[in-house]
């Protein structure tokens, strides 16, 4: 009787832990794994058996003829989409249904909420959309050029610092020395803070940058986030949160006294810590009772400091990221990087050694570089929302039916698949920025090309990290050819950490010009 008892027990929990969860899509007619094979991925990821972009372009690989299906965060299902029609569908026109991104842990109605939770891509609902309102003018075009000073003085000192060794060539690791960049150009145009990360390699807020960035860095990493996603409340019992509390108490006192100085000393900086505080102001005044401003809620210190840690946090390792890509391309492929260098050339003479924001935003191949860049390598490889009232995807295929999507469920869109799909970009992995040419540029799919998500709730920094990409590399290759060395990895193999980066760093080499 004991081992009847037993084996039944075993029998049900197999079935209804381990089994029925993962019926959830093929009882609904929608393409998907086995359980089988649904498990053997769950197993992959828990020990890092793929890079996470090499797990994306998989999956997107798996249902060739699929518009889309299903996969499983863990037990919980989400709906993965594989054509552009319905990611304009959900993004762009159904977009009020989809208003939200999925988070690691849920809103809670404390007072003392993480700084995680409070910045712009946490935010749900009408809270975003008050904010986004709010942070929005500061990624203008206008604004941009208001901030292109600061960050040429940026590009230039980080040229002229390899300029100053004077060596031939200088082999470097692109991650570490970009993230220095974008180190300082953050700290001055949103903090008021002037950094030199290259000389200074020790500064407090580099330090920071880095800890704020260090996510899935091993095994042990990826199990906290883990924990973190599927038992919030449980892991924040246990002290365990998102954010290192140094990190967090580091920028706000990096906040609080910057608005303190500004505030004693009436300084006026057209930067996003100064518009947050108007807007602090404003909401603070007694409202007239008109509508709009009874919806309002007053901007706390908090809520300014969690937008400034959401913009260094994207900022800061991201746009490296981007940058080293584009840079290892760059020296894989001399022709490319010596047309580009060639505009840049022109650029320079025809302004007298000084573009303006003007000249080079429209520097139409260094445009093409940074886009194709962004097309092989998309920082965001895969991108969420979260469904915030039912949506009902109708079928067009005969083998369709009709899926329902239920409020808290999540959708998945893999970029990384999208932009290696030969459907939309003939020989995905040739670098070739001339895709983007304007006698070409019709001819893509805008939404298979997403490098910053799609819709009202696309990345609002995006001005701003292609701007600053530009800078650095007018400069950079303004001075400098991009070459291979000894150590540079061809082809790259990703690392297995969350981050999409090289299993051995990117390691370049920067040569003088000997045409300058």
């Amino acid at each position: 009787m004991f081992w009847i008892i037993l084996s039944t027990g075993v029998a049900l929990f197999v079935y209804f832990f381990l089994i029925k969860p993962f019926s959830y899509w093929k009882e609904r007619n929608v393409p998907s794994y086995s359980t089988l094979q649904t498990w053997s991925e769950i197993f992959f990821s828990l020990i890092q058996y793929r890079a996470l972009p090499d797990a994306i372009i998989k999956l997107y690989k798996d249902f060739p003829n699929s518009r889309y299906f299903g996969g499983y965060q863990f037990s919980k299902p989400i709906i993965i989409i594989r054509n552009p029609d319905l990611i304009k569908q959900i993004t762009v026109k159904d977009f009020d249904h989809f208003v939200d991104h999925s988070m690691f842990a849920p809103m809670e109605t404390e007072e003392k909420i993480e700084l995680w939770q409070k910045n712009l891509v946490s935010l749900k609902g009408d809270q975003w959309r008050d904010m986004r309102a709010t942070l929005s003018p500061s990624f203008t075009g206008s604004k941009m050029k208001m901030m292109f000073g600061l960050m040429t003085d940026c590009a230039k000192q980080f040229v002229k610092y390899f300029k100053d060794q004077n060596e031939n060539t200088i082999e470097l690791e692109m991650k570490d020395v970009f993230t220095r960049f974008t180190n300082d150009v953050i700290a001055s145009t949103a903090f008021g803070i002037s950094c030199d990360s290259l000389r200074d390699r020790e500064n407090e807020f580099y330090l920071m940058g880095k800890k704020a960035t260090s996510f899935g860095e091993n095994i042990l990493e990826n199990l906290k986030l883990i924990c973190i996603f599927l038992f919030p409340r449980l892991m924040k019992a246990l002290g365990k949160t998102l954010s290192d509390p140094k990190v967090d108490n580091f920028f706000r006192k990096i906040i609080r006294d910057n608005i303190k100085e500004r505030e004693e000393k009436n300084i006026i900086r057209m930067d996003m810590i100064h518009l947050l505080m108007e807007a602090k102001k404003e909401r603070s005044k007694p409202n007239d009772n008109s509508e709009e401003n009874i919806q309002k809620r007053e901007l706390t210190e908090e809520d300014i400091t969690a937008q400034a840690m959401i913009f260094f946090f994207a900022g800061f390792e991201t746009v490296a990221t981007l940058m080293c890509f584009m840079a290892y391309e760059l020296a894989l492929n001399p022709n490319i990087q010596q047309r580009l260098q060639t505009e840049i050339d022109d650029t320079l003479k025809e302004f007298n050694g000084t573009p303006t924001y003007e000249a080079v935003s429209k520097m139409k191949y260094m445009d093409a570089v940074v886009s194709e860049s962004l097309r092989k390598w998309p920082v965001a490889v895969a991108l969420d929302r979260l469904c915030v009232k039912p949506y009902t995807i109708h079928p067009v295929n005969d083998n369709e039916s009709p899926v329902h999507i239920k409020k808290g469920d999540s959708v998945l869109i893999p970029t990384m698949g999208f932009h290696r799909d030969p459907d939309y970009f003939p020989e995905p992995d040739r670098f070739d920025p001339d895709r983007f040419a304007d006698e070409n540029k019709d001819g893509i799919n805008a939404y298979a090309y997403v490098p910053f998500g799609s819709g009202p709730r696309s990345c609002i920094g995006n001005r701003f990290a292609l701007m600053e990409t530009k800078l650095v590399f007018f400069y950079l290759l303004s001075e400098f050819d991009i070459t291979v060395i000894e150590k540079t990895q061809i082809p790259i193999k990703f690392s297995k950490k969350l981050q999409l980066a090289p299993e051995k760093g990117f390691w370049l080499g920067l040569k003088q010009r000997s045409n300058k």
